[in-house]
C-alpha cells in the first residue's frame, strides 16, 4: 500500500514552546534538565498527533534546540578551537550558535567568543549554522540525537523514521576554518563516513527500520567531486548496514546529481513541487525493489494542496512500481511552515473564503494521508474531502479578492523611464555631499533598535483594544524620543527613528497595503530560537496610504541630523510572506515596487533627506541552480530601482542586505544603484573581503563592522581592525560605519556599549586620515 509519511514537523511547538523555554534557559530561569523535559514535551505530543493522522512514517531526530546542522556538527566532534574549553556541552552548543561572553569570577576564567558563520539555508529564510572544519579534522560520535530520540518515541509507543543530515552535504556545506589553507572540505568524507556508519549501526540494533538521509545539496549545481562523493558515500553505508536508507533532496530539481548515488540506496524522495517533471525521469532509474517518495503536498508555503492533481501523480508512480513501492509526503520538512490553521480565528471569522485555501503543517498531513487514502482505497474513500478541496480550489480561483484591474494594469505600463534614477551615481552624490554635510566615515544603524517588554506590552495593549490609538500614539512617540536623544547621546551621524512601532519588517508594511492578510499564530523558526510570521500574500498589491511618513517626519522634528525613513524592499517582502502561487513573481514583485516608490515619493515631498530600502532576500531568492539566475536577476533588480527612482539627486537612497553570501551576485548588487549599501560582514566571517580584492564597488558602502545576532560586544580594536582590513580595498570617502544589521533583538546595555564603541572607530579614522 502507498504509505503516508512526513519529512519533518515544526520542532518549536505549536505556540513557540521550544524558543520560551530555550530563552528561559539563556537567562538562567530553568536548568538544562527543565529544557530537556520542555522539549521531550514538544516531541511526544507531535509524534503522537501525526501518529493519529494516519502518518505512517513520521520523523524524529529532527528536533533541534537551536539548528540541525549544528547539532550534527556537535554530535560528529566538529567543534572549533575557540569552544573546546567550554566543558558544559550544551554551553558548548549554544556558543557555537550564539557566541558567549562572561565575565571572569573567583573559580572560572573569562570566556569571550563569537558565533560560528550563519548562512540561509539554501533559498529558505531559514538559516544554518555553517560548520567549520580543518585540513587534519578528527571526528567523534557523541551523544548523536536521533538515537536519543528515536529511543524516547519508542519508548512513548511510537514507531519513528530517524533522521540525519547527509554526510555530502554536512561536508559540502561547511567550510575550511579559520586560520587553515582553504582545502575541500569532501575530502573528509572517509574519515567522517565509518562515524555515521556507526551511527546506523546505533539506530539499527534501537530496532529502526527506515532511516531519512537528507542530502539537499543534491539539488545544487554540483562538480564532479560531489557526485562522486555521493557514490562513495552510500556505496560505503549500504555494504556496512541493512537499515533501509531513504535520501531525501528537497528544494530543486536533482537532474543528474542522483545518477551515482541511486543504485546504492532503498529509496529516493523527490521535491515534486518544485520539480514535478522529475517524477517522469527518475521513474525509468529505479530498480525493481526501490522506493519512490514523491514530495507532493508543499512544505514551505501554506496553500491547499489541488488534491486532484496530486491523486493522479501518485497514480502514475504506482502503475510504474506498484502501490507497495510509493511514499506520498510533503515537498520538505513541515518545519517551513506553521503549525494549524486551528488557531487562525481571526482570518476564519473575519474572511472564510480566504481560510478555505490555507493549510499549515498539521493540515499538510491530513491532505498527504488523503492522497495516499485515495489511491489505496478509491477516490470514493475520501469523497468529502475531495470534494471540498475542488471546491476551496474554484473559489479561490474565481474569486474578486484576488485580482484588481487598476493594479494589474499599473504594473504592466510602467513607463521605461521609471526604471532608473535620472542622473548617474556621480552627479547624485555631488548634490548629496552638498545637502547632507557629512563627515568622513559616516555612522549610521540599520533602522531598529532593541524592542523591549515595554514596547511588546504596549503593542499587544493597543491590539487587544486596552490602549486607544490616542494612548498608543503617544506611548510611541515617546519611545521615538528616546530613541532620538540616544543617538544624539552616542554621536551618530545619520538617524533613524527606532522603529518601536513594527513588530516585524515585512508584516508591518503589510498591514498597510491592500492583497495582504495575517496569521495569529503562523510562525516560523527564523534562527535559533528567533521565529517570525509572515504576512500572507493573497491578492493584487497597492498602498492603501502613506505607510510612514508620521514617525518619520516627527522624529525628524527632534534632531537636526539626517533622518532615514525606513521601508521593506519588493523582493524581502515578497520573499518573507507566504506568497500567493496563482500569479508569477515578477508580477507581486512589480506590484510592491510601485506601492513602494509612491512611499519614498511621499518621503522625499515630506523632507526626510535619506531613505532607505531593505532588500535582505535578494540573495535567498537567487533560484538554485545557476542557468535560472540571470532571469530572476533581471527582474529582481528592476523591481528595487522601480520602487526608488523617483527622487531627485539629492535624496540619499540606502539599502541593507544580510544572511547571506552575496559575493556571487555582486554586480547585481552594484546594479541596484543605491547610493549607499550597507552590508552584512562580521556575521560572514568578513567574505566580502574577497570580493573588494577583484571588484571595486562603485558607490558608498558599509560593511557591517561588528555581529549584532550575538549578545557579545565587540572591542574597539576588534572593530578598528575591521574597518582596517576594509580600507585596503575601499576609498575613505565611500566608506560608512556602521553595525551588520539590526538591533531589534538585542538589549539596550550591549547596544549602548557597541555602538560607543563603534563612534569611537570613526572618530579615529576621522583622525587618522584627516590630512
Amino acid at each position: 500500500m502507498v504509505v503516508p509519511t512526513n519529512l519533518g514537523f515544526p520542532y518549536v511547538g505549536a505556540k513557540r514552546e521550544l524558543k520560551k523555554s530555550v530563552e528561559a534557559y539563556w537567562s538562567g530561569k530553568i536548568s538544562a534538565d527543565e529544557l530537556k523535559t520542555a522539549y521531550q514535551k514538544i516531541q511526544a505530543s507531535q509524534w503522537k498527533l501525526q501518529k493519529e493522522q494516519g502518518i505512517q512514517h513520521i520523523p524524529s531526530g529532527e528536533y533541534t534546540l537551536y539548528d540541525r546542522v549544528l547539532d550534527t556538527a556537535h554530535q560528529f566532534g566538529v567543534i572549533p578551537t575557540r569552544y573546546q574549553h567550554i566543558k558544559d556541552p550544551l554551553q558548548q552548543f549554544f556558543a557555537m550558535g550564539r557566541g558567549l561572553q562572561k565575565p571572569a569570577t573567583a573559580t572560572t576564567e573569562k570566556v569571550d567568543v563569537p558565533a560560528q558563520e550563519m548562512k540561509k539555508w539554501f533559498d529558505t529564510n531559514y538559516h544554518f549554522i555553517v560548520p567549520e572544519f580543518e585540513p587534519n579534522q578528527q571526528f567523534t560520535l557523541q551523544n548523536p540525537t536521533s538515537v536519543e530520540q528515536y529511543n524516547y518515541a519508542k519508548s512513548l509507543g511510537i514507531e519513528t523514521r530517524p533522521v540525519l543530515i547527509g554526510p555530502v552535504s554536512f561536508l559540502h556545506l561547511g567550510k575550511t576554518a579559520k586560520g587553515f589553507d582553504q582545502f575541500e572540505t569532501l575530502s573528509l568524507l572517509p574519515k567522517i563516513l565509518p562515524y555515521y556508519v556507526e551511527l546506523l549501526k546505533q539506530l539499527e540494533a534501537a530496532g529502526a527500520e527506515w532511516v531519512q538521509i537528507d542530502e539537499p545539496a543534491l539539488i545544487l549545481d554540483l562538480p564532479e567531486s560531489a557526485k562522486a562523493a555521493f557514490e562513495e558515500a552510500y556505496k560505503t553505508i549500504k555494504a556496512s548496514v541493512s537499515i533501509k536508507v531513504l535520501v531525501a533532496a528537497y528544494f530543486g530539481r536533482v537532474e543528474k546529481n542522483i545518477d551515482s548515488l541511486l543504485p546504492h540506496i532503498d529509496a529516493v524522495h523527490l521535491d515534486l513541487v518544485r520539480a514535478p517533471e522529475e517524477l517522469d525521469v527518475v521513474l525509468p532509474l529505479l530498480n525493481d525493489k526501490q522506493t519512490l517518495s514523491l514530495g507532493l503536498v508543499d512544505g514551505r508555503n501554506i496553500w491547499i494542496n489541488n488534491l486532484a492533481k496530486s491523486i493522479e501523480s501518485t497514480q502514475k508512480a504506482v502503475a510504474a512500481l506498484g502501490k507497495d513501492r510509493v511514499f506520498v509526503g510533503p515537498s520538505c520538512s513541515l518545519a517551513h511552515a506553521p503549525f494549524s490553521t486551528s488557531f487562525e480565528k481571526k482570518i476564519a471569522e473575519k474572511n472564510p473564503e480566504l481560510f478555505s485555501w490555507l493549510a499549515f503543517s498539521v493540515e499538510k498531513t491530513k491532505e498527504i494521508v488523503a492522497i495516499a487514502t485515495a489511491v489505496n482505497h478509491g477516490p470514493e474513500s475520501v469523497k468529502d474531502v475531495l470534494e471540498a478541496n475542488a471546491a476551496a480550489l474554484e473559489s479561490r480561483r474565481t474569486s474578486a479578492q484576488t485580482k484588481n484591474p487598476a493594479v494589474r494594469d499599473r504594473a504592466a505600463n510602467v513607463a521605461p523611464e521609471d526604471w532608473k534614477r535620472p542622473a548617474e551615481f556621480a552627479v547624485r552624490r555631488e548634490a548629496q555631499v552638498k545637502k547632507l554635510k557629512l563627515p568622513l566615515f559616516p555612522t549610521t544603524t540599520i533602522g531598529s533598535f532593541p524592542q523591549t517588554k515595554e514596547i511588546r506590552v504596549a503593542r499587544q495593549k493597543f491590539n487587544k483594544g486596552e490602549l486607544t490609538s490616542v494612548e498608543y500614539d503617544d506611548f510611541i512617540k515617546s519611545e521615538m524620543k528616546k530613541m532620538v536623544e540616544f543617538q544624539e547621546k552616542v554621536g551618530l551621524d545619520v538617524f533613524v527613528h527606532g522603529e518601536p512601532e513594527r513588530n516585524d519588517m515585512v508584516e508591518h508594511f503589510g498591514h498597510l497595503l491592500y492583497g495582504f492578510d495575517f496569521t495569529e499564530n503562523g510562525w516560523v523558526v527564523s534562527y535559533g530560537s528567533r521565529c517570525v510570521k509572515p504576512p500572507v500574500i493573497f491578492g493584487d498589491v497597492s498602498r492603501r496610504g502613506p505607510m510612514t511618513i508620521a514617525e518619520t517626519v516627527y522624529a525628524q522634528s527632534l534632531t537636526d541630523k539626517p533622518m532615514k525613513g525606513m521601508l521593506t524592499g519588493p523582493v524581502t517582502m515578497m520573499k518573507w510572506s507566504f506568497v500567493r502561487d496563482d500569479l508569477p513573481l515578477n508580477q507581486i514583485c512589480t506590484q510592491i515596487a510601485l506601492s513602494l516608490r509612491d512611499e519614498v515619493v511621499d518621503l522625499e515631498s515630506a523632507g526626510i533627506p535619506c531613505i532607505q530600502v531593505d532588500e535582505p532576500a535578494i540573495r535567498e531568492g537567487l533560484p538554485i541552480r545557476r542557468a535560472d539566475w540571470d532571469a530572476y536577476l533581471d527582474w529582481s533588480v528592476a523591481c528595487f530601482r522601480l520602487s526608488t527612482s523617483g527622487v531627485r539627486n539629492e535624496t540619499q537612497i540606502h539599502t541593507h542586505m544580510c544572511y547571506s553570501d552575496f559575493n556571487d551576485i555582486f554586480d547585481a548588487i552594484a546594479a541596484l544603484d543605491a547610493d549607499v549599501l550597507t552590508i552584512e560582514n562580521s556575521k560572514s566571517d568578513e567574505k566580502l573581503l574577497k570580493i573588494f580584492e577583484s571588484k571595486k564597488y562603485p558607490n558608498e558602502i558599509g560593511p557591517g563592522v561588528y555581529d549584532i545576532h550575538s549578545p557579545r560586544v565587540p572591542s574597539v580594536d576588534q572593530m578598528k581592525q575591521k574597518a582596517d582590513d576594509l580600507l585596503k580595498y575601499l576609498k575613505p570617502e565611500l566608506l560608512w560605519i556602521n553595525p551588520d544589521c539590526g538591533l531589534k533583538t538585542r538589549g539596550w546595555t550591549e547596544t549602548e556599549a557597541a555602538l560607543n564603541n563603534m563612534v569611537d572607530v570613526a572618530r579615529q579614522l576621522r583622525s587618522q586620515y584627516a590630512a
